[in-house]
């Protein structure tokens, strides 16, 4: 039996995607800036494929980009760049492109407040609002954390950010269609989402901006409101459309079912376990565990022989050696954080599917523990 449950790092793309997609491959092929009939094709299609997702967010604009990392750059950096100077305000447990766009424009001379998160991964907004300086730009705090699922107050954040007349950037690549963002009733300037992640292609993603200006990084022609040059990918841009068109509650009512099948199976079944992060205010998909005194990535070596998919982290940092920043953020010792595992759901997750991974988990935790040496 094959089980992917590692949806935070991908999707399968849906195949309502893929048809949607194909004709622009042999069929609609123009370059959206020609002025000929096939480019003015073009033109409309992308036009219509905004115009969906700029209303899904109730932005001013959607800027097309490569993905998530990149629409996060653009938000950071943009916005950076278009000040010249000045504070931002972060937190320690954001995505690897926010964290290390942060770190470079520290390089740089802007100065940055990286802010402290409690036991379950939350930032507390009066904590931010503490770390507002005359000088402070940008905020950017991410909807909801890629490892351990919690989902931040975006809406107070928000609100503390327009009082003070601040920008306010959040990373949306985990939460996009399955909690809902209105930009304008959310005070939020700078969105960032991504397809793959939402069952859509790879190498497409966005940055939706409402009531804020940004200076473009990739400097050439005047696509994408002048704010991000090259030739649009209309293939991926309809793909990422589709996916949003036909995401839908239901979808998102089921995951929640089958994750809280998952952890309450957990804990039945398996002692010396700790959930991380929230339990009430979690991704509907998200599913993160410290097992005492094993490591994660051998569990999901004798997942993966079993024919699960899973993840020990992140999939951009599953290379590092290093625990997790996140993990480590919300007080985990080394030894924990090292021995936890990531469980995403999708759509496509069935209860036959979480069950055969519960009756594999069990087994191979009795395994591990019974050959580790720290003899639980």
């Amino acid at each position: 039996m094959k089980v992917y449950l590692d949806n935070g790092a991908t999707t399968k793309v849906d195949e309502r995607v893929v048809k949607k997609m194909l004709p622009y491959f042999t069929e609609k092929f123009g370059n959206a800036s020609s002025l000929h009939s096939f480019g003015q094709q073009a033109k409309l299609d992308l036009d219509e494929a905004r115009n969906l997702i700029r209303k899904k967010l109730n932005a001013d604009k959607i800027i097309f980009t490569s993905g998530g990392s990149e629409s996060d750059n653009l938000a950071i950096k943009g916005i950076a760049y278009s000040k010249g100077k000045g504070h931002i305000i972060t937190s320690k447990i954001e995505h690897h492109a926010v964290e290390e766009s942060c770190k470079s424009l520290e390089k740089q001379g802007f100065q940055v407040t990286y802010i402290d998160v409690d036991k379950e991964g939350f930032v507390n907004p009066k904590n931010i609002e503490k770390a507002i300086r005359k000088d402070t730009i940008l905020v950017t705090i991410m909807t909801a954390n890629n490892e351990i699922g919690t989902i931040q107050d975006i809406e107070e954040i928000g609100k503390i950010c327009k009082e003070k007349n601040i920008i306010f950037h959040t990373d949306a690549v985990q939460t996009f269609t399955k909690i809902p963002i209105d930009m304008k009733k959310m005070n939020i300037n700078l969105v960032s989402i991504s397809a793959h992640k939402i069952h859509g292609p790879k190498g497409i993603g966005a940055l939706a901006i409402y009531n804020a200006e940004i200076k473009r990084l990739i400097d050439g022609g005047p696509q994408e409101f002048e704010l991000r040059a090259g030739t649009e990918n209309i293939p991926g841009i309809r793909g990422l459309a589709e996916a949003v068109k036909i995401s839908n509650d239901k979808d998102v009512k089921q995951m929640e079912k089958l994750r809280d099948r998952l952890i309450d199976g957990i804990f039945k079944k398996i002692d010396n376990v700790k959930l991380n992060g929230s339990r009430k205010k979690r991704l509907c998909n998200n599913v993160n565990v410290c097992f005492k005194g094993i490591e994660g990535e051998a569990i999901g070596a004798h997942l993966d022989a079993k024919g699960i998919a899973s993840s020990s982290g992140s999939a951009c940092s599953s290379k590092s050696l290093k625990p997790s920043h996140v993990l480590k953020a919300i007080g985990l010792s080394d030894a924990d954080a090292n021995g936890c595992l990531r469980l995403t759901l999708s759509k496509y997750t069935t209860e036959k599917e979480i069950d055969y991974a519960l009756e594999s988990l069990e087994g191979i935790i009795k395994f591990l523990r019974r050959i580790s040496p720290y003899g639980l």
